[in-house]
């Protein structure tokens, strides 16, 4: 998968389950090239999410929640993934 198509897809999943306002999905990978287990296939990725949803939750809680609707792609297509939450 290219990286275009998975931040379509992360942006759609998670717009679909959770209220957000504002979402930004940031392609890390250049960070990590030189790093022993580096795959091609699979992005390191950031996400920054705004959500009032997120935020009345604990941090841990609203990890758990993007791990769970993101886990396919995790699986499939993630090697890292930084969640900031605002």
């Amino acid at each position: 998968m290219e990286i275009n198509g998975l931040i379509k897809i992360l942006k759609e999943k998670l717009t679909k389950k959770i209220k957000i306002n504002n979402i930004k999905i940031e392609d890390r990978s250049f960070l990590h090239r030189k790093h022993k287990n580096f795959d091609k296939k699979k992005f390191h990725i950031k996400l920054t999410i705004d959500s009032p949803e997120l935020k009345k939750t604990s941090s841990i809680e609203a990890n758990r929640k993007i791990h769970d609707i993101l886990k396919d792609e995790i699986y499939e297509n993630i090697h890292s993934l930084q969640i900031i939450i605002n």
